[in-house]
C-alpha cells in the first residue's frame, strides 16, 4: 500500500504541475539551457558530495565503533547510493548491514549510527535555513522559525532522555527502558562536542551544493538572490528527503516553483529542478556502479578482480600465501 501510495502521490503532483504549466515552454526551457555549464557544476558537486559524505561516515564510525580506513568505506558508501536510488531507507539499511559485518558488531548498533547521521543532516539544513532567515534577512513565514526552534527543543529533550541517570520506578520503567536499546547506543555515547563536530563537518557539503545550484540555475537563465537560496534550499532538500513520492520526484519540483516563483517563470524552474534532481541522482548511481565490483568483494569474500588488486596493492580475501614461499 505504501508503494502504491507513493506512485499515486507522484502522479498527482506531476498532474497538477502539468495542468498549471504548459508543455511547450517547458521544452523550450530545456532546449535553451547551457548544459556545458550545468553539467560541469552539477557533476563536480556530486563528486565532492560523495567524497565528503564518506569522510563524515568514517569519522562517525571511528568515534562510536572503531576505525575503518577511508578507502574501504568508499565502495560501500557509493554502492548504497545505487540501492538508495530506488529506496533511500533500504540504502541506509544496506550500509548499516555492511558495517555490522565489517566491524563484527550488532546490526542495530550500526543502525543507530546511520540514523544519527541522517538526523544530523537534517539539523545542519535547519541551521543553514536559520542563517538565511536571520543572517541575510530573507522574508519568510514565522512557521519556518518555529520549525527550527522545535528541532532544537527535540534534540535537547532527546539528549537529556538518553543521558539522564535515574533509577526508574515501576511506573516509569516502560518510559525509560528504550534508553538501553541497541538502536539508541550511538545517542547514549553522543556528547555535545561530538554532536557539534558532526554538524560542523557536514556544513561544507551544503555550502558546495548551494554554490552549485546558484551557478547551475544561471545555466537555465534563472538568477536567484543568494539570501533567498540560503533560506529556502535547505527546506527543499528536507522536503525531497520525505519518503512520500517515487525517487523523491514531484515534491522537489513543486517546492522550487513555490519558493522561487518570483524570480523565474514556472516552466523554467520546473525544467531546472527536474534536470538538477535527475543529474544528481544519476551521477550518484553511476558512482555506485563504478564502485560495485569493489563492494561485491567486501560483501561476498569473492576473489578481487586483477585491476582492483593492483589498485589496493593487497591480495584478495580468498587468496592465501604459498606455505613454501612463507
Amino acid at each position: 500500500m505504501k508503494r502504491v501510495l507513493a506512485w499515486w502521490v507522484t502522479l498527482a503532483v506531476f498532474a497538477l504541475l502539468a495542468w498549471r504549466i504548459p508543455i511547450q515552454p517547458l521544452i523550450a526551457a530545456l532546449r535553451a539551457a547551457d548544459y556545458r555549464l550545468f553539467l560541469a557544476v552539477m557533476v563536480a558537486n556530486t563528486g565532492f558530495y560523495f567524497a565528503w559524505d564518506t569522510l563524515v561516515l568514517s569519522v562517525a564510525i571511528r568515534w562510536f565503533h572503531g576505525a575503518v580506513p577511508y578507502h574501504e568505506l568508499l565502495p560501500v558508501r557509493a554502492s548504497s547510493y545505487v540501492v538508495g536510488f530506488f529506496n533511500s531507507n533500504l540504502g541506509r539499511g544496506a550500509l548499516a548491514a555492511y558495517l555490522s559485518r565489517r566491524l563484527h558488531a550488532p546490526l542495530l548498533e550500526l543502525g543507530s549510527t546511520v540514523i544519527f547521521l541522517v538526523l544530523t543532516e537534517y539539523t545542519q539544513l535547519v541551521l543553514w535555513g536559520l542563517l538565511g532567515i536571520f543572517g541575510f534577512r530573507a522574508e519568510v513565514t514565522v512557521s519556518l522559525v518555529a520549525v527550527a526552534l522545535g528541532v532544537a527543543a527535540l534534540w535537547a529533550a532527546f539528549f537529556l532522555y538518553t543521558k539522564v541517570k535515574l533509577t526508574p520506578t515501576r511506573a516509569l520503567r516502560w518510559l525509560l527502558a528504550p534508553r538501553e536499546w541497541a538502536l539508541l547506543r550511538t545517542f547514549r555515547m553522543m556528547t555535545v562536542g561530538r554532536f557539534a563536530g558532526v554538524i560542523a563537518l557536514r556544513l561544507p557539503m551544503f555550502a558546495v551544493s548551494l554554490a552549485a545550484h546558484y551557478y547551475a540555475a544561471r545555466a537555465f537563465g534563472i538568477a536567484i538572490p543568494l539570501r533567498q537560496l540560503v533560506a529556502f534550499l535547505p527546506v527543499i532538500f528536507m522536503l525531497a528527503a520525505l519518503p512520500v513520492t517515487v525517487a523523491h520526484l514531484g515534491t522537489t519540483q513543486a517546492a522550487w516553483i513555490f519558493f522561487f516563483g518570483a524570480f523565474a517563470p514556472a516552466p523554467r524552474l520546473l525544467a531546472f529542478s527536474l534536470a538538477a534532481h535527475l543529474v544528481f541522482s544519476a551521477t550518484r548511481a553511476a558512482l555506485g556502479l563504478m564502485w560495485l565490483p569493489a563492494a561485491w568483494v567486501e560483501w561476498t569474500d569473492a576473489p578481487a578482480p586483477t585491476w582492483l588488486r593492483r589498485t589496493r596493492g593487497t591480495p584478495s580475501r580468498r587468496e592465501t600465501p604459498d606455505p613454501q614461499a612463507a
